[in-house]
């Protein structure tokens, strides 16, 4: 049988990790990229995204679980060699992810999105945890289409 993915399942445990304080969004997104579509992804690719969380250390830039998505479409769709050209295809699939969340949210900067919450509060934890399923299925959508593999809700 042919492998199929659960996008609701992805985005429910994204939540949950960072919920549950188990990862923080960028590394929420690879861990569950990583357990549902390739469980070869080396573990230290979830070490990879550690330094995305509050907008990229902490600097409230451009929001981590966007980050914690493009690393995850790197991982599948990214070149490891100069002149690979495989790069414009990763750039066209790392902007419909962004834009995707812009569309949502209006911007990607984390500073904004977070603008009057007290960090760790309860608002802006239940933000930043839908942040974080909604961007952990988007990008399975896209590795998914991409990668011609059978989703279910």
């Amino acid at each position: 049988m042919d492998k199929e993915v659960s996008l609701g399942n992805i985005k429910k445990e994204a939540e949950k990790y960072y919920a549950e304080g188990d990862y923080y969004c960028s590394e929420a997104i690879v861990a569950v990229i990583k357990k549902y579509i390739d469980n070869n992804i080396p573990k230290e690719a979830i070490a990879m995204a550690s330094g995305f969380p509050v907008g990229i250390g902490g600097s409230k830039c451009v929001c981590g679980a966007v980050s914690g998505g493009i690393i995850s479409l790197g991982y599948f769709f990214g070149r490891s060699n100069p002149k690979d050209k495989q790069v414009n295809k990763t750039l066209e699939l790392a902007d419909e992810l962004q834009q995707s969340f812009k569309e949502n949210h209006k911007v990607l900067c984390c500073r904004v999105l977070t603008k009057d919450m007290e960090m760790g509060s309860d608002v802006h934890m239940k933000q930043c945890i839908e942040f974080t399923g909604e961007i952990a299925r988007k990008t399975a959508e896209i590795i998914t289409r991409e990668l011609n593999i059978k989703t279910v809700e």
